[in-house]
């Protein structure tokens, strides 16, 4: 009778998209191939702003044949739209102390006519936490005239740049599954993809509702917008799952990968393929843990420092802790980014952006003049 032995099955690759350089910490790239090792994986592709999540990485694109909803995490839908942005007048100070309060949600009652996926009204129309932003901005500098032009966009030219996700929907889908299966796959992928793509649907509504309340309060002209692309997300693939969580669809996209508050940001045109997972990054990824931002920066910066940038852009945020923990200097360097997706030829860059306005949260402290 002859000896049974256990068939070893080979771990899926693991590929980065970074230059030997650039900062890529250690424990991200562990991350990566403990996904690599879960069951059925195929493919994990780092993308250059690789930095370590709560379990799994993020900025990587993963490929199984079995769905993690963990892989994808709580904010699916989140993503980044710009809009273009027209106002008489763009003076930061003004602008910066008229924008709305987007952590206080619309009335459903306002929305006469709009389906709301999955029928979530909690936290319509906010922005959340985190790295979450709204951002007027102007488009410093045409890298690309041919594809600029398409997008109808040209140097000077102002836009509204809304990072945010589908809230308390997206976490509550990924609640409903941990609280039974933990990190396991996903029992019945049907009906977590349609709960999935109600999450999507509400992060493109969610992000298109901000950009009008600012449009509002600001009494600007709002245009449609160049671009809307969720960088949290999973879809079939070639007959697989392709998880994404902080990477952007990067085959045939404009993707606006964003720099800091104090730095530029790009929109690329993507044309990534397999080996990357059809994907780009979406943002300079941080290089400092939330703790060490917060800690760090209270030693170097003050408060009123953290509210101008070096750019000389205004920073609406009334949490302080926030301030620091989102401080320009807790990220990578985005250039060293885009330079990297230039290189492995995942993306083109069309045009940079420069912040005149960055809101996080509502800023409530009295302003000179008794405005507030």
């Amino acid at each position: 009778m002859s000896e049974q032995h256990p068939v070893v099955r080979e771990p899926a690759t693991v590929e980065i998209f970074a230059a030997p350089g650039s900062w890529i910490e250690s424990d991200a790239v562990d991350q990566c191939h403990q996904v690599a090792r879960l069951d059925g994986m195929i493919h994990v592709a780092g993308m250059p702003d690789l930095h370590p999540g709560k379990g799994a990485p993020i900025g990587a694109a993963m490929t199984s044949a079995i769905l993690y909803p963990f892989l994808v995490g709580s904010d699916i839908g989140c993503g980044i739209a710009v809009f273009p942005f027209r106002i008489k007048r763009a003076v930061p100070e003004k602008l910066a102390a008229r924008f709305p309060d987007l952590d206080q949600p619309v009335d459903p009652g306002d929305l006469p006519g709009i389906e709301i996926p999955a029928g979530y009204t909690d936290q319509l129309g906010t922005v959340g936490r985190g790295n979450h932003f709204v951002e007027l901005a102007k488009v410093d500098d045409v890298l690309d005239p041919g594809h600029a032009g398409r997008l109808g966009l040209a140097a000077g030219d102002l836009v509204l740049i809304v990072h945010s996700g589908s809230r308390g929907l997206g976490e509550r889908i990924l609640r409903a599954h941990t609280e039974t299966h933990g990190a396991g796959p996903a029992t019945d992928p049907p009906a977590y993809l349609a709960a999935h793509d109600d999450a999507v649907r509400w992060g493109h509504l969610n992000r298109r509702l901000m950009a009008e309340r600012v449009a509002v309060a600001l009494g600007a002209e709002l245009g449609e917008p160049v671009t809307d692309v969720c960088h949290n997300s999973v879809e079939i693939r070639d007959g697989a799952y392709l998880h994404r969580k902080g990477a952007a669809p990067g085959d045939g996209h404009d993707v606006l990968i964003a720099g800091t508050r104090g730095t530029h940001s790009f929109l690329v045109a993507g044309h990534s393929g397999h080996a990357a997972g059809f994907s780009v990054a979406h943002g300079a990824g941080r290089k400092m843990s939330r703790a060490d931002a917060l800690r760090r920066g209270k030693a170097k910066h003050t408060v009123e420092e953290l509210r101008r940038t070096a750019v000389g852009s205004l920073v609406v945020c009334g949490d302080r802790q926030l301030l620091f923990e989102e401080a320009p200097t807790a990220y990578k360097k985005i250039e060293q980014v885009i330079g990297d997706l230039v290189v492995h030829r995942l993306a083109t860059p069309v045009v940079s952006t420069l912040p005149l306005v960055t809101y996080k949260t509502a800023d409530l402290a009295p302003r000179r003049g008794g405005r507030r």
